[in-house]
């Protein structure tokens, strides 16, 4: 068995929790600033750490095996330091969402990750190996209340219903259509229940490669919009956007000037988004595992039954 410490309590976080506990008999711990009732009531152990305190993430890391990350910026750090120094054997950073090697150098929308990512590099010479979980966008993300409302990406400024690509309650989208070769914009998309079993399932690998990859499907966003307006049964108000037009720049541009920063956040994920950030070919992790990840459309579909 693995003793694994699981790093947050919000959707993905959760649901690894869950599937940890369904369907796998390695013991787990949830790391959380406060102490949550409600997961506790489960049978799971909740344990309240103090980011800022060495002493207390050692202590509380001491005899796990591997952590999975959901925390992001100087607590992720903390964290790092504290499993290599009582030496645990895996590491899992906080990524859940494109390929770490697409990002450039100085990348807007990183929230402290790739620094993670080079401080685990350094620690892998010590004996602590990591991989980086790639899953594209969530389906979370155009679910009511957006990924906000499962408490995932609360610092990332698209968090909340609507914020990204499309707006499915009011009928409105903008679309990343064509990229710089001229060719639809395409993502791969994960919910997050699927990243828990995927997670789950990975924790049994004899050896993790640097990325491992899962998708529940690989669309163009003009065809995950299309999904939500046969869903609604209307058409949406369409804002549509071509690389070659250099429109999303501008309207980076435009927020900048009028210091409107969720519109910032906004912009620079389209932008990602066009230059093939949350794509992939080949989902290296869907061919390891036991289970078919759900498709976008049914997803959709149970995500607003009855809240329309």
């Amino acid at each position: 068995m693995t003793k694994v410490a699981i790093a947050g309590t919000g959707g993905v976080a959760y649901w690894i929790a869950h599937y940890l506990s369904t369907e796998t008999y390695h013991p787990f711990i949830l790391l959380s600033r406060a102490p949550k009732p409600l997961l506790t009531a489960k049978g799971w152990q909740v344990v309240v750490v103090n980011y800022a305190s060495q002493d207390d993430l050692k202590f509380r890391l001491a005899g796990v095996d591997t952590v999975i990350s959901t925390i992001t910026g100087n607590p992720q750090i903390a964290l790092i330091d504290a499993a290599a120094a009582v030496r645990v054997k895996r590491f899992a950073p906080a990524e859940f969402e494109g390929q770490p090697s697409l990002r450039p150098q100085a990348d807007p929308l990183d929230r402290g990750k790739a620094a993670a990512i080079a401080r685990l590099q350094y620690y892998s010479a010590y004996g602590m190996h990591s991989t980086s979980f790639v899953c594209g966008i969530l389906y979370d993300r155009f679910a009511p209340g957006g990924m906000a409302a499962a408490g995932i990406g609360l610092g990332s400024g698209v968090a909340a219903e609507g914020d990204y690509v499309m707006d499915v309650r009011n009928l409105k989208a903008q679309i990343p259509r064509l990229n710089a070769a001229g060719q639809p914009v395409r993502i791969c998309m994960t919910s997050a229940q699927d990243i828990g079993r995927f997670v789950v399932a990975a924790i049994d690998l004899d050896e993790w490669p640097r990325e491992l990859r899962m998708r529940g499907e690989r669309m163009t966003v003009l065809e995950v919009v299309a999904v939500a307006e046969q869903m609604r049964g209307r058409n949406f108000e369409h804002e549509e956007y071509d690389h070659a037009q250099n429109t999303l720049p501008w309207k980076l541009h435009y927020a900048q000037l009028a210091q409107n920063v969720k519109q910032q956040w906004q912009a620079q994920s389209l932008i990602a988004t066009m230059d093939g950030r949350y794509d992939f070919d080949n989902a290296n992790l869907n061919s390891l595992v036991n289970f078919q990840p759900l498709r976008f459309r049914d997803w959709l579909q149970l995500a607003w039954q009855g809240r329309l």
